[in-house]
């Protein structure tokens, strides 16, 4: 099973606000998720970034394939780094 970290759309029309989740490859944009990361909302100024960092770095350290826009997500919040960090120490 291939698992994947991206965005799983909610809200009203017009209003979308987003969850970071790690989900199989396979599965709708907005099906079952195994684990939910965080949230982000882009209508914010500036934009509402809520991630659960321990939990996105277990996802990474497992293999867990990020899409462009969340890995964009991450190496805003600053886990990208930490996580390449850990990758240059091991």
């Amino acid at each position: 099973m291939a698992v994947k970290l991206r965005l799983t759309r909610m809200g009203k029309t017009k209003q979308p606000m987003y969850r970071v989740v790690a989900t199989d490859s396979h599965t709708k944009r907005d099906g079952e998720y195994i684990e939910l990361i965080g949230t982000y909302n882009p209508l914010t100024q500036p934009a509402t970034i809520k991630l659960n960092e321990e939990v996105a770095l277990k996802w990474l350290n497992n293999g867990a394939i990020p899409s462009d826009t969340v890995k964009n997500i991450l190496r805003d919040a600053g886990i990208m780094k930490k996580f390449a960090l850990q990758k240059k120490n091991k």
